[in-house]
């Protein structure tokens, strides 16, 4: 059996290549790939026919030719919309994508950090979506109590990012470790030195968000951050040769074959 090896330090492609491409369009996540990336962020939420889709706002005015709240759209309606032309001509006809068709594209060997956008329902339904593309050893859970829940009632042992009260605190901290986090996201700031410990010690990985500034690289690392959730995700990958992060090569080989 292949034991899959993951990235243990680098970036999190924030939306996908998003200050280049459309955001969370499968044009932007084959870019964060192309240039080697170690994780990508995207966004699910549930039409109203219950569809997991990739959308970040509650609504889809700001980022497609359309408008209306996404739990109020059906699948159909979603499809209909051009989620690339606000962004470049050369993205017309771009769709928002469905979870089954991000998770068809990505490699093995990235870390797919999956904010849900909604609770016990959006949970449950992208846990599902994760067992079916035999995608558990790579996916992590981003979400507050609700949605968390909702994904270990189908998959108990799914990876984990405390979103609860989300910041850079000891409570936050605290309660990370109590739900048994494997991941957690610095928001705001920089946690103390002593938490950083703790939860190294715990073995939880780090991710902070977010910076777009390649200065700040170096300190951030050594602080003990793990992932830099970014919106410039060329740049940091430019520079990420300096201090000693290698670009992923993508593995598209079946995990635990």
């Amino acid at each position: 059996m292949k034991i899959q090896t993951m990235p243990t330090k680098g970036f999190c492609a924030h939306r996908g290549a998003n200050n280049t491409h459309p955001e969370n369009t499968l044009s932007a996540f084959r870019e964060a790939i192309r240039l080697g990336t170690q994780m990508i962020e995207f966004d699910v939420d549930l039409t109203v026919d219950k569809y997991p889709i990739i959308m970040h706002d509650h609504t889809v005015d700001r980022t497609t030719n359309g408008q209306g709240t996404v739990t109020e759209l059906s699948f159909s309606d979603i499809r209909k919309l051009d989620a690339g032309e606000k962004m470049d001509l050369r993205f017309v006809g771009e769709k928002i994508p469905t979870l089954d068709e991000v998770l068809e594209i990505m490699p093995r060997n990235i870390w797919l950090n999956i904010h849900l956008k909604g609770g016990y329902e959006v949970g449950k339904t992208v846990a599902q979506a994760v067992l079916k593309h035999n995608r558990i050893h790579q996916s992590v859970i981003a979400s507050g109590k609700e949605g968390i829940m909702g994904a270990q009632s189908i998959a108990p042992d799914i990876l984990i990012c405390n979103m609860e009260n989300q910041g850079c605190d000891t409570r936050y901290v605290d309660e990370t470790l109590d739900f048994k986090s494997q991941f957690i996201q610095f928001c705001g700031g920089i946690a103390d030195a002593r938490d950083i410990q703790r939860l190294k010690e715990n073995r939880v990985a780090i991710n902070y968000f977010f910076s777009n500034d390649v200065s700040e690289l170096r300190m951030l690392f050594d602080s003990g951050i793990n992932f830099i959730l970014t919106d410039k995700i060329k740049e940091m990958m430019d520079s990420s040769m300096n201090i000693g992060i290698l670009p992923v090569v993508p593995d598209y080989l079946n995990a635990g074959e």
